[in-house]
């Protein structure tokens, strides 16, 4: 069993869930695109195993770097878009406002998604007993999994430096929602 049949049908199956729910939950338009982003970063990462994507291979080229970095942007992203996901639901749903306090929560569930994904990976490696190398996309680096998990922590500190204000705007043009403006 390959990356690509594992990371494929789910990427699918959630892209599916979100035109299910859009009438009844409608997201903002930030997180509509934020989240085709991330989909299109996991099905080419899972069509051509991170390891091997093209693009990948032309950063390298281009940096001067000695192994392929695709997989460092599925995980900066990793951490980038759920992280707006969870201020999205964190501040909609009222369980905080917006603020310092949301920022940090946003960013820990970055991480705990991070490292529950580091988990699965693992355990479907020794599951599957096949090449953890390959499957894992390692490429030699005995840090990845810490590598992977400092990456989504950047994008989610990124995403909460760069898009709250944006997303606050977004949010305060969705239909029956409550003014999320830091007091």
């Amino acid at each position: 069993m390959s990356s690509a049949s594992l990371r494929l049908p789910l990427t699918l199956l959630l892209l599916v869930l979100l035109a299910a729910t859009r009438r009844r939950f409608p997201l903002t338009g930030l997180l509509y695109c934020l989240i085709a982003a991330h989909a299109l970063v996991l099905i080419l990462g899972g069509a051509y195993t991170y390891a091997h994507v093209p693009l990948g291979f032309w950063l390298q080229d281009v940096f001067e770097l000695s192994r392929n970095p695709y997989d460092r942007i599925g995980h900066f992203m990793q951490g980038f878009v759920p992280a707006m996901i969870a201020r999205e639901i964190l501040l909609r749903g009222g369980f905080v406002r917006a603020g310092r306090m949301v920022a940090f929560l946003c960013v820990c569930v970055a991480l705990a998604i991070s490292a529950c994904y580091e988990l699965i990976e693992w355990w479907a490696a020794v599951i599957l007993q096949q090449g953890a190398e390959e499957f894992l996309g390692t490429q030699g680096d005995v840090w990845d999994t810490q590598w992977d998990m400092f990456l989504a922590l950047c994008g989610a500190l990124v995403a909460m430096c760069l898009l709250t204000r944006w997303h606050d705007r977004q949010l305060a043009g969705l239909p029956g929602t409550i003014d999320f403006a830091v007091r």
